[in-house]
């Protein structure tokens, strides 16, 4: 049914990517069409998350078991909700050379409802493109240099002195 896979370059390390895509908690703050997470349990190496996602008159709640592999993979796989199936990963590739990390997103899923899966297969691929986006911008709101520069890094010259 509709996948999609995408491969992207960002001037960020993998373990900070992987950081950003593992933190579900945040998702509602970012990504579009994310009502609510929650993180049912936690392990070393693996959770599990509820996510709520809604668009226009469509709102549904699924649960995925997430396998990470840090800071290499993120790997996720539908347990309960409406789809037949979900399996998606994000694979972080360090690219020492350019200073940053290749990206690379794939996502296969397939609702069970033939209403839903019509009405998302319009416009999954440009969702997909959008969800993407919103953790570029993340990555760039998070870890752009003013962020990462430490407060005492910052200069301010002295105000001159009336006279001089």
């Amino acid at each position: 049914m509709p996948t999609h896979a995408q491969t992207k370059f960002l001037p960020y390390r993998p373990d900070q990517l992987f950081d950003l895509v593992a933190d579900v908690a945040r998702y509602p703050e970012f990504l579009p069409w994310c009502l609510a997470t929650r993180v049912r349990h936690r392990e070393d190496g693996f959770m599990i998350a509820d996510l709520t996602v809604g668009f226009k008159m469509f709102r549904e709640r699924y649960t995925s078991h997430v396998t990470l592999e840090r800071p290499h993979a993120i790997h996720v796989r539908h347990l309960d909700g409406p789809f037949r199936y979900l399996n998606n990963h994000w694979r972080f590739i360090p690219e020492p050379e350019r200073g940053g990390t290749m990206i690379d997103f794939y996502v296969d899923f397939e609702f069970r409802s033939r209403v839903l899966q019509a009405a998302i297969g319009v416009v999954f691929n440009e969702a997909v493109r959008l969800m993407v986006s919103a953790f570029e911008r993340r990555a760039a709101k998070v870890y752009s240099p003013a962020v990462a520069r430490p407060a005492a890094s910052v200069v301010t010259p002295p105000l001159p002195t009336p006279g001089t």
